[in-house]
């Protein structure tokens, strides 16, 4: 067993996204400790909650005394002595974390760049600079899409893409699944749904627009509202906002939904992202109606698998073109065939791959410098 220390922006209970599905994964044949992004506390401390085979740590650091960084380090370094952790790999989802943590001498360090944080808002003014030192840390990078790989394909010799990926038998429990859930089944249809994060990244206008101009058709809206003033979201009989679920409770919902929505608005925080809802939808059997956003576009809609909206009229013309077909056989067909080889497993097994190739490269880097002491010591 090898041991994987994991530092992410993100709680781990908050979204079941990328981190979980790709962690829990690595947990069946790694120890993996997932770092919890600091939270303020009346002391330094920190608490461990196994989930999933994942160590989850929780770290708590009182903000009002000096040397918040060096008392990170200290709770990091408890943390690896208690756990008796010898030797270790650094896995990076947040280079915030290099604050705390560039005293540390892993092995190997594994950087999955799953968005470009820089561009979101209230991003920290130095995250630019200690991505920098992140690159020329890391043996591996992976990015969570195309369109963020080629943004940084040049600032690292070892990067790959490794776009949104699905958990199948998951999502295609709601092709066959006829319970609606208790706080959904009182809307009327046809309906309209979206379940993800609910941020600077969501299209607030288009809702509001199609929802004024078609009250007859219902938007459920699942998820958390972060770093948004909740009063900004617009409010209509016709929009319904169930808040957040749980990642088992999903196929509930979203198999009563006649269109799934990848509701992006077009700026700088989502220029680089790749939305894992898309596939999820298509693998529940929903038509899909998405913003223009890169990674949906390319390869989703040029596949004609999902609808590209870029304004509330074209939205509103492909929408009624979907409600009144009487057979989506074919397409389906044409979507299952098109994610045959896309999983979470298939992603973990490359990853691991490219992971141990840099294990490899490294012993055998130990061992001739091992053996390149030998011969100095003999003096031959």
């Amino acid at each position: 067993m090898q041991n994987i220390l994991c530092f992410s922006h993100l709680h781990w209970d908050f979204v079941y996204q990328r981190p979980q599905h790709l962690l829990t994964r690595f947990a069946q044949q790694n120890r993996v400790l997932y770092f919890e992004e600091p939270r303020n506390g009346n002391a330094d401390f920190y608490e461990i909650d196994l989930q999933d085979g994942v160590s989850i740590i929780k770290i708590f650091i009182n903000d009002e005394e000096e040397n918040r960084n060096q008392r990170l380090e200290k709770l990091i370094n408890n943390v690896i002595e208690d756990q008796n952790i010898k030797t270790y790999s650094c896995w990076y989802y947040t280079p915030m974390a290099l604050e705390y943590t560039s005293h540390l001498t892993p092995q190997i360090t594994i950087y999955d760049s799953m968005d470009e944080l820089s561009a979101f808002r209230f991003a920290p003014p130095q995250l630019l600079d200690l991505e920098n030192e992140l690159f020329k840390k890391a043996d591996v990078v992976f990015t969570g899409g195309h369109t963020l790989y080629q943004a940084k394909k040049d600032r690292h010799h070892n990067i790959h893409p490794f776009p949104s990926s699905i958990d199948k038998s998951h999502f295609q429990k709601a092709r066959i699944n006829k319970i609606d859930a208790e706080d959904q089944k009182h809307i009327p249809n046809p309906r309209f749904g979206f379940y993800g994060v609910i941020d600077e990244r969501f299209d607030i206008e288009l809702l509001r627009e199609v929802s004024a101009q078609r009250p007859d058709w219902h938007f459920v809206i699942i998820g958390p509202v972060v770093k948004i003033d909740v009063n900004e979201l617009p409010r209509a009989e016709n929009i319904h906002y169930l808040g957040s679920k749980k990642y088992s409770e999903l196929p509930d919902y979203i198999s009563h939904w006649d269109i799934a929505l990848v509701l992006f608005a077009i700026n700088e925080s989502t220029e680089f992202i790749s939305p894992t809802k898309t596939p999820e939808y298509l693998s529940a059997g929903l038509p899909v109606i998405s913003t223009p956003i890169k990674d949906v576009v390319k390869p989703y809609g040029e596949a004609n698998l999902v609808y590209i909206a870029d304004n509330a009229e074209t939205f509103i013309a492909y929408a009624e073109e979907e409600l009144v077909k009487d057979s989506k056989k074919e397409w389906l067909a044409k979507v299952d065939d098109y994610l045959a080889d896309e999983s979470w497993d298939n992603t973990f097994e490359k990853m691991n791959q490219l992971i141990n190739n840099v294990k490899k490269n490294y012993g055998i880097y130990v061992w001739f410098f091992n053996y390149r002491l030998r011969i100095r010591r003999i003096g031959l």
